[in-house]
């Protein structure tokens, strides 16, 4: 069985005159739309470099939409009848 699809990923960044960065990723997948967040704080000691706050809120958004992903995977695997991995296990179909 063959299956081809796109999803698109858009990731925005803001960063505020405190020193804290926000991110945004949307994954829209034609169906249906997941938002994961994340924030990067510079510790006022600490050099202002925006790439490393870009870096740091991207990286713990994309986290949280994984997280959200593997979520709604567990939800759909449920739904076909079969139990919904622990934690520990990786949500997938059996090899």
């Amino acid at each position: 069985m063959s299956h081809t699809a796109e999803w698109k990923v858009r990731l925005h960044l803001f960063e505020d005159d405190d020193g804290t960065t926000k991110a945004h990723v949307v994954l829209d997948t034609g169906t249906t739309a997941l938002t994961g967040h994340g924030t990067a704080h510079c510790h006022p000691a600490d050099t202002d470099v925006p790439e490393i706050g870009d870096e740091l809120a991207a990286g713990r958004a994309m986290h949280d939409l994984a997280h959200q992903l593997l979520n709604v995977a567990g939800h759909d695997i449920q739904a076909m009848g079969a139990s919904r991995p622990s934690a520990r296990e990786a949500a997938g179909w059996p090899v």
